[in-house]
């Protein structure tokens, strides 16, 4: 059993005294009034003089931009906007901070990793973004992607953002119903697709998808297609070839501050997915603070993110150029051939810092993997985790099992925002179970029902200060209501982020699940991760998904919903979860009714589906409860109904 807050790695005098948040902290020491070293008085100052902050970040990173920076800020939310007469290229900033060496590492399950280079990304870059001005795309209009990552996908996004034209993706894992749920929404000029991937070994051909996904698209201009498949098949309107090769090469043009960049959607588990819109400038910035400052990444260093293309990581993924970095795209699955594969690329490909969700180290745990023994991770310096609270014994196995030196930085966040609101700082300890600190310029804190700020209680998170690359506008509201209603309903003024969290008088914090998702026990609100924590330390627990659906109108209480190990007694393992959550946790943890499944859906990107599985429990038809074309093993959802009343 692991210690909550339990010291597992200080970094070195030499490792902070290296740190780009070193460097950053005393170039603004020297500029601003900063009340003491270290960072906690950095942080203070980020959030109570936000405009010297972000104004700091334009100066520090040397963003070529025009205007003036005053003001800086303008308004308060939900109506703040960044820098109104600042003008700059999210993609101009990228390509410029590109080396002559390896700019992207790319790795697919079917051949060796391709290599391309800086001056050779520009190049591409130009090239599609003359072939999408070609197809009469400029600035303002949507292109479509249903790409997986792969280096097209780069180029295409940062030929759209290089000509002002916004960029939306979607993963080919996705079905027509939800790649139409949100590309509908925005009416895109253009759509650049793939005819097929390979995942877990199989080819998949997506083209009866594409064609369905074009006729639901009725003002696309043009189809482009990236072949993948081995058969030749014609698709769309021009070959990605064709589209590198129809236009003079374009270079970036100046747009507004809050010029959209691009369009990421919510998941889908707790309603329509919203088409959000960020910007230009206000994603540059987080960015360059975010993965400079707090990841640590800079040249010389080689990121390498797990990602789909349907998740926001992949483009932070991208941003990761404008550190000089070189980034690695997989595109594949997380375990083929085997379950070492992460590791053994991160090996051979010499990956300084490895990013994943915190279910695959979950896993790697319950497996009881040994990276640092099975594999040489000596070039290892850091490895995120994100999507999911990380437990405590999982923040111990990783110094165990991986590498007693690393900077391991646990993050959350979200889409709304594109970053991280609570998470890690290279020049602080590792302690388990926690969150290091919240990240510069985020005034994170956390309220009660009464709208009242606590410090070491739990309750809700929210931001009571805007963020550069908090969204523009949600696609389609245009009077703002929706923006309104899904972040500052609650508290107004105040972003309200939909997660259940505590903040300690230090600073550093814990997640403890979605808000909309707490367990209410005898009035006492309990955040699942407190359940999960417990689970993911018994071995013979292999998923679960914990709901409360109360005792009226027949109700069966807190619902444990779990996937067994091959051979493993449910009664034996039922006491050992019962005990357990008392023992470790509380009564109040213990649920009423334990399910025993043969698997549970979870989002194409790992999380669970709480909301949804609660909706569905309570007589909400499984494609209304969610948007069944982001879920895994969907069919698996339509069953806990039945499971539930058969136990």
């Amino acid at each position: 059993m692991v210690n909550h807050g339990e010291v597992l790695w200080v970094p070195s005098p030499d490792r902070v005294a290296a740190s780009r948040m070193t460097h950053f902290e005393e170039w603004a020491r020297a500029r601003f009034s900063i009340d003491g070293p270290g960072y906690d008085p950095l942080w203070d100052w980020s959030v109570a003089q936000p405009a010297e902050l972000w104004t700091a970040v334009l100066d520090y990173f040397d963003v070529r931009s025009t205007g003036s920076s005053q003001p800086a800020l303008v308004g308060k939310m939900p109506e703040a906007r960044w820098f109104p007469n600042v003008t700059l290229n999210y993609a101009q900033t990228v390509l410029e901070r590109l080396g002559d060496g390896e700019a992207i590492i790319a790795v697919d399950e079917s051949g060796p990793a391709r290599s391309i280079s800086g001056n050779d990304l520009r190049q591409l870059v130009a090239a599609a973004a003359g072939g999408l001005r070609a197809l009469g795309v400029g600035p303002g209009d949507r292109v479509a992607a249903y790409l997986p990552n792969i280096p097209e996908a780069a180029v295409a996004m940062l030929a759209a953002a290089s000509i002002g034209a916004v960029w939306s993706c979607c993963a080919p894992d996705f079905g027509p119903g939800a790649t139409l749920d949100r590309l509908r929404q925005i009416d895109p000029t253009v759509l650049i697709t793939v005819d097929g991937y390979r995942f877990g070994g199989r080819w998949f051909d997506r083209r009866p998808v594409v064609e369905e996904v074009r006729r639901g698209l009725p003002n696309l201009r043009a189809t482009v297609a990236v072949h993948r498949l081995e058969e030749s098949a014609e698709l769309g309107d021009l070959s990605w070839d064709d589209l590198l090769g129809s236009g003079a090469p374009v270079e970036p043009e100046p747009l507004a501050f809050s010029h959209p960049l691009w369009i990421v959607y919510t998941s889908g588990t707790t309603g329509p997915p919203k088409a959000i819109v960020q910007g230009h400038g206000g994603i540059l910035v987080e960015h360059l603070k975010a993965l400079s400052l707090h990841y640590d990444l800079g040249p010389g260093q080689r990121f390498f993110q797990y990602t789909s293309t349907g998740w926001v990581m992949w483009n932070l993924l991208i941003s990761a150029l404008a550190t000089g970095a070189t980034i690695v795209s997989y595109d594949g699955a997380p375990n083929h051939p085997d379950s070492e594969v992460i590791w053994r690329l991160c090996a051979e490909l010499g990956v300084t810092d490895l990013a994943v969700g915190a279910v695959f180290l979950v896993d790697a745990m319950k497996r009881d993997a040994k990276p640092g023994v099975d594999h040489d991770l000596g070039a290892l310096r850091s490895l995120g985790s994100t999507g999911a609270a990380l437990p405590p014994e999982a923040y111990r196995w990783i110094y165990d099992a991986i590498k007693d030196d690393l900077y391991l930085r646990s993050n959350s966040g979200g889409t709304d925002v594109c970053s991280g609101l609570l998470g890690s700082v290279p020049t602080l300890p590792v302690r388990s179970g926690e969150l290091q600190r919240r990240p510069l310029g985020v005034a994170a804190a956390v309220f009660d029902d009464d709208g009242a700020e606590v410090v070491g209680q739990e309750g809700e998170l929210v931001v009571t200060a805007p963020m550069p690359s908090m969204p523009l506008f949600i696609w389609g509201d245009h009077d703002g209501t929706r923006y309104r209603d899904a972040y500052f309903d609650k508290y107004p003024g105040v972003w309200r982020h939909g997660d259940w969290a505590c903040i300690y008088e230090d600073g550093s914090s814990v997640v403890l699940g979605r808000s909309d998702a707490t367990l209410n026990r005898g009035g006492v609100r309990i955040g699942t991760a407190e359940v999960y924590r417990v689970l993911e330390d018994i071995p013979a627990v292999l998923d679960s998904v914990v709901v409360d659906i109360g005792t009226n109108a027949g109700g069966r209480g807190l619902v444990l919903f779990a996937v067994a190990a091959d051979g493993a007694d449910h009664a034996s393992v039922e006491q050992e979860i019962r005990q357990g959550l008392r023992r470790r946790a509380s009564p109040r943890h213990v649920p009423d009714t334990i399910v025993w499944c043969p698997g549970l859906p979870r989002t194409l990107n790992g999380k669970r589906l709480e909301v949804p599985i609660k909706r569905v429990l309570m007589g909400t038809p499984p494609e209304r409860a969610v948007d069944l074309g982001t879920v895994r093993d969907p069919d698996l959802l339509a069953t806990l109904p039945g499971l539930l009343e058969g136990s």
